[in-house]
């Protein structure tokens, strides 16, 4: 298995259209990069409404 990847890896190396598909990984990497630094915020966020719905819940079941 490691070597089919060396040998792709190589391959790409020596093919210029392995350049075009470089590119499009760093940009998947850039909005991946980009998705779990928004999820963090948008984590928080939620844990503060769940935190609030439950406390309003709590008010009528007790």
């Amino acid at each position: 298995m490691m070597t089919f990847v060396l040998s792709s890896l190589a391959r790409l190396h020596r093919d210029e259209e392995g350049q075009g598909l470089v590119e499009y990984l760093l940009i998947l990497a850039l909005v991946a990069f980009a998705a779990v630094a928004g999820m963090n915020q948008l984590a928080s966020f939620l844990n503060i409404a769940f935190s609030s719905i439950g406390a309003a819940v709590s008010k009528y079941t007790i």
